[in-house]
């Protein structure tokens, strides 16, 4: 079980890094870009930073590459923002599970229909 400290820093850092996507990323070129859950390492010099991207697939694929390509500069304004004696190293992975659970509730609706 994480500690108290994790929690908060894994909170602290999700909120910082969503404001600085919300700032830095245009959301028509990428896509609306969510942090869904941010997982630091036990020395809090690493952190892997689940986004969610709704859009189109190209979208989406703008939106990957620009994390990718950007990450750097995420971290040095990420350090700017958060006072902590480490700025985590960032890793984005792109996180698919809201679009995973629309199709689950569209293929529950549909059975629902033809049980009707």
């Amino acid at each position: 079980m994480p500690s108290l400290r994790h929690q908060r820093v894994r909170e602290l850092l999700k909120r910082a890094i969503a404001e600085i996507l919300r700032r830095e990323i245009n959301s028509e070129e990428c896509g609306l870009m969510s942090i869904n859950e941010v997982g630091v390492g036990n020395d809090l010099k690493s952190a892997i930073v689940f986004v969610g991207i709704v859009g189109s697939d190209a979208q989406r694929k703008r939106g990957a590459a620009k994390l990718k390509k950007e990450r750097g500069n995420f971290q040095n304004l990420l350090a700017r923002e958060v006072v902590l004696r480490y700025t985590p190293k960032l890793k984005f992975r792109i996180d698919d599970s809201i679009e995973q659970g629309n199709r689950v509730l569209q293929i529950i609706e549909e059975l629902e229909d033809k049980r009707e």
